[in-house]
């Protein structure tokens, strides 16, 4: 399999002096999608999960709704300089053909399109609606999630570039943990090991990012039907609505012991007595 981690020469440079030495990077290799043989897409992804990333992005896009319709998933022949195997082309066979439809790209930040357009467009491809009640966390869990995600993410342990997302259980318990470069890549391999384990909808867990909360990880979150996501970062304003829209708690800025909750604050357990407008 290929690696998740690289040598490459570095030169440190510190008040001490200028020192010569190999550094560990995270891999970023291209992966191309193949749909019974026709090329679907290409992304930039760390290597590892791979089945679980096409599952998650292929569920994300509205393309699959269980892990029965693939019915295969395997990598092409392909090797590099040294004659390794790349493992970086994979060939889905679906078990119903792909929708007569062009895909649109609306979790591009550049497509120009406007804020209610997007909304829209996906409130209609939704799978999963959110139940208002159900999921109820407690503020002194979700405190606990960083830290957790971040004892799970090995590979930044040797590299400090890559982000991670994990599914939780309202009690904490980490279910799945996955590292990427790319933070919609991570989401993308929770979400396809979740649905792997037939746990769509996962009405019953918190998703947890390393990274600001996008437009694009609520839409992700929202297709699975995951009522919490956490972010260590901030979102944006399209995320925000989007979380309103698809009735999805959004937590932002979780650090240490304090968070915003931008939406869905009813999910948070014990906060009500304290809370306060300043």
């Amino acid at each position: 399999m290929s690696r998740v981690t690289a040598r490459r020469k570095t030169m440190r440079i510190s008040p001490t002096g200028v020192v010569r030495r190999p550094d560990s990077v995270a891999v970023e290799e291209p992966l191309e999608i193949r749909v019974d043989g026709r090329s679907l897409t290409v992304t930039m992804r760390t290597p590892g999960a791979d089945i679980d990333l096409v599952h998650g992005f292929l569920f994300s896009e509205g393309l699959i709704t269980a892990a029965a319709d693939i019915v295969t998933a395997r990598y092409c022949a392909g090797t590099d300089a040294d004659g390794r195997n790349t493992y970086n082309v994979l060939d889905i066979r679906l078990r119903h053909p792909v929708p007569a439809r062009p895909r649109n790209f609306l979790t591009n930040s550049s497509c120009g399109l406007c804020g209610k357009t997007a909304l829209d467009e996906v409130r209609t491809r939704l799978p999963f609606p959110i139940p208002a009640a159900g999921l109820s966390v407690k503020t002194t869990v979700l405190t606990t999630l960083p830290g957790e995600l971040r004892s799970r993410q090995t590979v930044f342990d040797a590299t400090g570039g890559l982000h991670a997302a994990g599914l939780f259980t309202a009690d904490g318990t980490a279910l799945a943990v996955r590292e990427d470069v790319g933070r919609h890549n991570a989401v993308d391999k929770v979400i396809g090991w979740a649905l792997r384990e037939n746990r769509l909808p996962a009405h019953d867990l918190v998703l947890m990012v390393s990274g600001r909360a996008s437009f694009e990880l609520v839409q992700k979150a929202a297709m699975a039907g995951i009522p919490l996501l956490c972010a260590v970062s901030a979102p944006s304003s399209l995320a925000v609505d989007m979380a309103e829209d698809a009735g999805l708690t959004l937590v932002g800025f979780l650090r240490g012991d304090s968070m915003n909750v931008y939406t869905g604050i009813e999910r948070i357990d014990d906060v009500h007595s304290s809370s306060r407008t300043v």
